[in-house]
């Protein structure tokens, strides 16, 4: 069962950052999710929930950093 405080995050191709946010009710675990879902040969992060800015009013402008 995958957690759902985690999202994973990978850059897009327009430039912005795709957010995956798991259902509650998956039986995935994230590793699976994420090798489902993450476009081959695209850098990923596993963050928490609380990473993620809950203001959407700019988030087109969000940026992706590798860690």
């Amino acid at each position: 069962m995958a957690d759902t405080t985690k999202r994973i995050i990978y850059p897009n191709d327009e430039g912005g950052v795709s957010i995956v946010v798991p259902s509650p009710n998956t039986s995935l675990s994230l590793a699976e999710i994420e090798a489902r879902v993450v476009p081959t040969g695209k850098s990923r992060q596993t963050v928490d929930v609380s990473e993620i800015p809950s203001d959407r009013t700019y988030r087109d402008a969000w940026t992706y950093v590798e860690s």
